[in-house]
């Protein structure tokens, strides 16, 4: 069946990829057997973007088993690197291209970039991604962030070519303007986190969104064919944005919107050891997931952590939406027990 899904073209690269992309995170879960068959089930269906990373463990190895030999030219790699020297920046260059199996990477990514990257700032990182551009090692300058400000300062700066940063229709405003600005800048806006970490659980509603914007690709994090397939159904048949999916939309916003966990994971490690990123959003996925899951005797004890807590500020002072994750913690606990106790349902 022929596609009918948008294309999108990543800024000032010139890469076109249909609007509809591979997160490879989840890849790292699964056997490799069962990785590369859905990789190459999901190239097959029309994907041609495939995002993975330095720090997903074997994920790359796992795309570079997929694609490698004819495959490789026929579609779009970009992948990542947590480095903060030159050293290790090239150590993870290498690496990363001898897994993925290819001479050349796409588009490569300071991955989770604290600060912008400056040519001349002493830190010698955006000459490395200079040198590796000039080696032929990569293509194009990319970053993946989740501090605003920082990718606010990175489109401004005109020096990278890609912005990775999430996006879903719980967006606010001045994410939005991000989006805008990057197209005003010519920068290619990949989004990350498109159901918002999991809570959002209506692919229809996620994919229609993000199309109302030409210059976003979406990456959906996939891990099973189920899920593999409900994306690639929107090749042949993207959904619209109609009455009904803004309305669901609205909900969302309405029960999600302003201060929720997105479950990233940057306010962790936590001292009293407390899993942050699903304990200060349990109460969203009791009632936005199966919730059986949650209720085990062995994720009541992760939730009895916070009790722990020690009110050291260190997850509050590290989290890039700004929550006041003790009080966030606490709120959730208090429900979370309300829940086993029968007092009110999942």
């Amino acid at each position: 069946m022929p596609s009918r899904m948008n294309t999108v073209t990543l800024g000032r690269t010139g890469i076109r990829v249909p609007q509809n992309g591979f997160g490879a995170l989840p890849i790292q879960r699964i056997p490799q057997a069962d990785a590369v068959r859905l990789l190459r089930r999901a190239f097959d269906g029309g994907m041609r973007y495939f995002d993975t990373a330095r720090a997903y463990s074997d994920s790359e190895e796992k795309l570079g088993r997929a694609f490698a030999g004819g495959l490789r030219d026929q579609l779009v790699l970009a992948t990542k690197t947590m480095a903060k020297t030159p050293a290790a920046f090239r150590a993870d260059l290498d690496e990363s291209l001898r897994r993925l199996r290819t001479e050349c990477i796409d588009v490569y990514q300071f991955h989770c970039a604290p600060r912008c990257w400056r040519p001349g700032d002493g830190s010698g990182m955006y000459e490395a991604m200079e040198e590796a551009r000039t080696a032929g090692k990569i293509r194009f300058v990319g970053l993946t962030a989740h501090l605003l400000s920082v990718a606010e300062e990175c489109v401004a700066s005109g020096l990278y070519d890609t912005l990775q940063f999430p996006f879903s229709h719980l967006a606010s405003d001045r994410e939005t303007a991000l989006v805008r600005s990057c197209a005003a800048a010519d920068v290619g806006f990949v989004a990350m986190k498109g159901l918002a970490g999991g809570l959002l659980t209506r692919y229809d509603v996620a994919m229609a969104f993000v199309a109302r914007f030409p210059n976003v690709l979406p990456i959906w994090g996939i891990q099973r064919q189920r899920e593999l397939d409900q994306w690639l159904s929107c090749m042949a048949a993207p959904p619209e944005w109609t009455r009904e999916r803004a309305a669901a939309a609205e909900r969302d916003r309405a029960e999600l919107g302003g201060s929720f966990c997105r479950g990233c994971g940057y306010c962790m490690p936590c001292p009293a050891g407390i899993q942050i990123n699903n304990c200060a959003r349990t109460s969203l996925l009791l009632r936005r997931a199966p919730s059986k899951a949650w209720l085990v005797p062995e994720w009541q004890a992760e939730m009895a952590k916070i009790d722990r807590c020690t009110h050291c500020g260190r997850c509050a002072a590290r989290c890039p939406y700004g929550l006041d994750t003790p009080a966030l913690l606490r709120a959730n606990l208090d429900d979370y027990r309300r829940v086993l106790a029968g007092d009110v349902r999942p």
